[in-house]
């Protein structure tokens, strides 16, 4: 089998990593790809953002399937120019990658399929902001939840306290000519799940969290993702199946419905909330970090998968299989990021950080005269598996403290809180069986005591 896969990032690099892994190996191809996709792939210089020249390559390379990585190829429309030349494709149409494109339009589906999501209103023009601020937080609730209507990277929401920092996040999207929209505030861990779809029938992936804060202990401005881990041990059995059934499969139904089948990635951004259960957000794709450590647990196939998908030969009752190993990823970000990232530094270290067990996705690098060097806000993505959480956190950073970037910062923090939670979970039948007349302590008070849905690290 003949593969393309469209993207420079590390979901792409997360890609082709696994579809190397299948056996036998397909030949991969990538678009433009990175210097680390380069060791797996062949790449061609043609820019995502070249809707032409994907075509194109695609009419010289003939592939079996083409794999489209970011959102913004989707929503332009990539999918839609290459299936009209009569390629295989797994990506959603620009019409189906609207549900990433508009947050507003995606409230919609929401509403029409009946899926749980956060209070809302879209704002278009500035003198509709301080009312909308009321509709959303009736009472003064906080924080406020800003989110610019249209792609933003994973950047373009600010969750804070300060109403005046929410005012001012929204007046400069709309000035900019944008609309936002303003939610209600969701409290409880977050959760990300892929849906593989055919454009009616779903296939879940792997359940994974990712860490949007920039700074340890959720400090700092949001980024597109600091770093992830799966599995969830805390989450409460039947999430996947919950999802399927409340989310994913209405969500997909309804698209049908409107002449717009989805054929791609639904990813499903979730809250687990005192009131139950919330969608905070769709994309389109798959999402990065999380797909660095769901694929690296990820045992059966994965090109069957997305090629079956593609052409609408989904099985539902063909599921993946896993790992029972934990990963972690731990992202290196450059100097700056988010507000800023500095590019060209040299980056050293990968040779010892991959000595220790883990491995090392490219996101943001480039090859200047030979030697390997930032090019992006996230540089790199280091993965590591163990036999538990705290094992593999254990790993990967340790590996990463062997990367050498100048300026770079990463969270020591991903997945703390939940190994922790694992551990005195795992601890608690053990010391029972020691002590089996001892009296049973009483139940902790409400305060201290771990929530029934998730690790308490995670917020809206």
């Amino acid at each position: 089998m003949k593969i393309l896969v469209i993207g420079s990032g590390g979901r792409e690099h997360a890609i082709l990593r696994r579809l190397a892994a299948d056996h036998p190996a397909p030949e991969l191809h990538a678009a433009p790809g990175n210097p680390g996709i380069a060791q797996l792939a062949t790449c061609h210089d043609v820019p995502v953002g070249d809707l032409d020249g994907q075509v194109s390559l695609a009419q010289e390379l003939r592939p079996d399937l083409v794999v489209i990585g970011p959102e913004a190829p989707l929503v332009a429309g990539s999918a839609d120019r290459l299936r009209e030349a009569g390629f295989v494709v797994f990506g959603p149409s620009a019409a189906a990658a609207h549900l990433e494109g508009s947050k507003s339009w995606a409230k919609e589906i929401m509403a029409a399929a009946g899926v749980p999501t956060a209070a809302s209103v879209t704002v278009t023009e500035l003198a509709q902001l301080t009312s909308g601020l009321d509709r959303v937080n009736p009472l003064g609730d906080v924080p406020f939840v800003v989110k610019a209507d249209g792609l933003a990277a994973g950047k373009g929401v600010v969750v804070t306290s300060d109403r005046e920092a929410a005012i001012l996040h929204a007046e400069s999207v709309l000035t900019a000519g944008g609309q936002v929209v303003l939610e209600e505030y969701l409290d409880g861990p977050e959760v990300s799940l892929f849906c593989v779809s055919d454009g009616t029938r779903v296939v879940p992936l792997a359940p994974a969290q990712d860490f949007k804060r920039a700074l340890d202990d959720d400090e700092g401005p949001n980024t597109g993702g600091m770093g992830a881990y799966s599995p969830l041990p805390w989450a409460p059995a039947g999430l996947v199946d919950q999802v399927l059934t409340t989310v994913a499969r209405p969500t997909i139904a309804e698209l049908a419905a409107r002449n717009t089948p989805f054929v791609g990635v639904l990813y499903c951004g979730l809250a687990l909330t005192s009131r139950g259960m919330r969608v905070v957000e769709f994309n389109a794709r798959f999402g990065d970090p999380e797909t660095q450590v769901v694929l690296e647990r990820l045992t059966s196939p994965f090109a069957p998968l997305l090629l079956a998908a593609a052409r609408g030969e989904l099985a539902e009752d063909s599921a993946p299989t896993w790992s029972e190993d934990s990963a972690v990823t731990v992202v290196v970000a450059s100097a700056g990021y988010p507000s800023s990232a500095r590019s060209g530094d040299p980056i050293t270290g990968i040779e010892a950080c991959e000595a220790l067990g883990a491995h090392v996705i490219h996101a943001g690098t480039a090859s200047a005269d030979g030697t390997l060097v930032s090019a992006g806000g996230r540089v790199l993505s280091v993965v590591a598996t163990g036999a538990d959480l705290e094992q593999a956190r254990s790993r990967a950073l340790a590996a990463t403290e062997e990367i050498d970037l100048p300026g770079s910062h990463h969270r020591t923090d991903i997945a703390r809180r939940a190994a922790a939670e694992a551990a005195r979970a795992a601890e608690a039948p053990r010391a029972a069986e020691l002590a089996p007349d001892a009296t049973p302590d009483p139940a902790p008070d409400a305060a201290t005591a771990p929530t029934t849905h998730g690790a308490p690290e995670e917020t809206a």
